[in-house]
């Protein structure tokens, strides 16, 4: 056997299983070696069939086997990313079929677990993998049709109701049109859209759909509307109870229909023909000659490609599967589409179904702040972002695994949701005394006692715990004397609801008038502030109300003092990420009013030019400036995707000297 031979491993033994043995008979650049089942008989029988040497009867003993490359996975849809998780950490390539996943969220965990095992992964669109697909993208890209205008596709079939708990009618297994062969009108759409774009992909601008949902809750036919940029329209439908057909691309002078775009001309090599008819001239038939089989075609690429661990366009990028399935999730959210695999209590397990535990080695910083009686983790996870179960486990799970365990919440976000979310997630992990949450409330208007009082109790219920670690008040009221404030954040220390308390968008002199309270009374101060921090000075308030401390007089105060802070927005809202806050882009209107100045540009510039020099993103030198203050800091991310915090997590490794946090806060040439 040849070094450059794949020695693959097929897990699960399914009709799609057969599809892809067969097509590496007809390759050198792979071999089927060993099949795995979770039935030992059924194994055994498949292997014989398509003569593969072994077969297992467990997914895990095929992923022990030290004498296999790369798997293709083909389990039901909803144990996909279990099984490529645990593959990448097994140190095995992967092709898994589509979708990749449930949802967009499971996806992000799946990449991070392929990228953080350097392993190679791609999503088994075979169709992707099709010379006749590559000379339709050849040909928009050319204006072969003028500028596409609108793309109608279909992949669609009728199953019957012979079967309702079988793989396409379930439910508990993603059953539906959407996810089984949705996914190809959808994969399609956003390839011609970026082809006619001058792209790989596009993502869609909007999103609409309708559908019947069946007997069992599943799509039986359904249909979504598709809007990119330039005005470009994609009609994809679908349907497993509905025979539909048309595959058109319309274009400006002319249009392109293809009879069968996804299996093009089928198992075997052969031939492969579509209709190009341009305005004022005859129709034209193109021939395409395929040499392989459609699977063999897609062993083919992920051979080629397993060095840089992701394919190219027109197969199925890391990118691209991402795009995928948020495409797929907005498709499902309009029709009311959700799965019991995407419930709170199915992520009661982390997605590989494994407990969640720290990996190692754990470069997370910690620190102290007097009353919580736990170390805290320098880095901060935000809960304002987080939209649903499965959102929350992919961030969350991410966070806690690299030694993450401090989470900051408030009263307001999300009205209760997202502490609703990270009560069940704490609870379902079992992690209540391994984390510390920071939770906020009394926001104007109500930044009164009696409101406290209320929202702490509302805040608990919410949480599912007794007390919280660490309290803010999200807000002052400076018509109401400080020592009213210190009074009832006493009484629920006293209470066990609470262990130290502090004000978020506080002034000093506030903060130091509540301390002089306190000593005076003997009853315990504020712990801590968190107030906004970050590179960027902040030139107006982000929200009303909103206080930093990045100017010189604070620092000096906090330096002083050696008063913790809890930073807020520490990476200037994305002001350093550059494609979001050159000079001239004005999307964000918060960003723009809060942080767009001459100064602020100055210290941009100079935060690019030392992350050139340390070859990390700009976010992360942002980030290791605030951690690397003379004072008790904490810096409070929120990304909303998993590889978003990477960029933050790396700033744990990034040092910064003295001289180069002046540097780049302008007070040093």
């Amino acid at each position: 056997m040849s070094k450059k031979m794949v020695r693959w491993g097929l897990l699960a033994a399914g009709g799609i299983a057969g599809a892809f043995a067969h097509g590496l008979k007809q390759t050198s650049s792979g071999k089927a070696m060993a099949v795995a089942s979770r039935s030992l008989d059924k194994a055994r029988e498949f292997a014989k069939k398509n003569g593969i040497p072994k077969a297992y009867g467990s997914y895990e003993a095929l992923l022990a086997d030290p004498g296999i490359d790369a798997v293709y996975v083909s389990t039901p849809h909803p144990m996909h990313a279990e099984w490529v998780i645990k593959a990448a950490e097994a140190g095995k390539h992967i092709l898994c079929e589509k979708p990749l996943a449930m949802n967009q969220f499971d996806v992000q965990t799946m990449i991070e677990a392929a990228r953080r095992n350097d392993v190679f992964l791609m999503e088994a669109f075979m169709f992707r993998c099709n010379p006749q697909t590559k000379r339709i993208v050849d040909l928009i890209r050319e204006g072969a049709i003028g500028q596409v205008r609108m793309i109608r596709t279909t992949f669609s079939f009728q199953c019957g109701y012979g079967n309702l708990g079988g793989r396409l009618m379930n439910p508990a297994l993603g059953g539906g049109g959407i996810l089984d062969v949705g996914c190809y009108a959808v994969s399609f759409a956003r390839l011609v859209a970026g082809a006619a774009l001058g792209r790989d992909i596009a993502e869609p601008l909007s999103v609409q759909g309708a559908a019947h949902l069946g007997q069992t809750g599943v799509d039986e036919w359904a249909s979504a509307l598709l809007k990119f940029e330039g005005d470009i329209i994609a009609q994809c439908s679908t349907g497993v109870q509905l025979n539909q057909d048309g595959n058109v691309i319309y274009g400006s002078e002319g249009a392109i229909t293809i009879p069968s775009p996804w299996f093009c001309q089928g198992r075997e090599a052969g031939q492969t023909r579509f209709t190009l008819a341009r305005q004022g001239k005859d129709a034209q038939e193109i021939v395409v000659d395929v040499p392989k089989g459609i699977y063999t075609l897609e062993a083919d690429v992920v051979a080629a490609n397993i060095p840089k661990r992701q394919a190219p366009s027109p197969a199925m990028s890391w990118a691209d599967s991402l795009g995928q399935a948020a495409t797929l999730d907005a498709w499902r959210a309009a029709i009311g589409l959700t799965y019991p695999c995407e419930t709170a209590e199915a992520y009661a397990l982390p997605v590989d179904r494994r407990p969640l535990a720290v990996r190692k080695p754990n470069r997370m910083r910690y620190d102290e702040v007097p009353g919580v009686g736990k170390k805290i983790s320098r880095l901060v996870m935000g809960t304002m972002v987080q939209r649903n179960p499965a959102h929350a486990t992919a961030l969350f799970d991410e966070f806690f695994a690299r030694g993450g365990n401090c989470f900051d919440t408030a009263y307001i976000y999300g009205g209760g949701s997202t502490e609703r979310l990270l009560g069940q997630w704490i609870k379902a992990r079992n992690l209540r005394e391994a984390v510390v949450i920071a939770a906020k409330g009394a926001h104007p208007p109500h930044c009164t006692p009696e409101a406290i009082r209320r929202q702490l109790s509302e805040t608990l219920e919410r949480l599912q715990t007794d007390y919280v670690d660490l309290y803010f008040m999200h807000r002052d009221n400076l018509d109401i004397p400080v020592g009213e404030f210190v009074d009832v954040l006493n009484e629920f220390k006293a209470e066990g609801k609470l262990r130290a308390f502090g004000g978020s968008n506080w002034t000093l002199q506030r903060f130091d008038e509540a301390n002089t309270y306190a000593r005076k009374h003997r009853k315990t101060p504020f712990a801590a502030l968190s107030n906004n921090f970050s590179l960027a000075r902040m030139v107006n308030p982000l929200w009303q109300g909103c206080i930093a401390v990045s100017d010189p007089a604070s620092i000096k105060w906090h330096v002083k003092k050696q008063v913790p802070n809890f930073a807020w927005s520490s990476q200037a809202r994305g002001f350093f990420v550059p494609e979001l806050s050159a000079p001239d882009k004005r999307g964000d209107s918060l960003l723009v009013n809060s942080w767009y100045s001459d100064d602020n540009f100055e210290r941009q510039q100079r935060c690019f030019a030392l992350a050139k020099k340390r070859s990390v993103h700009p976010i992360t030198i942002a980030l290791a400036y605030v951690l690397a203050q003379p004072f008790p800091m904490w810096a409070l991310i929120g990304p909303a995707t998993v590889a978003e915090g990477l960029a933050s997590y790396a700033a744990l490794d990034v040092k910064l000297t003295p001289r180069e946090v002046a540097w780049l806060n302008l007070e040093r040439e």
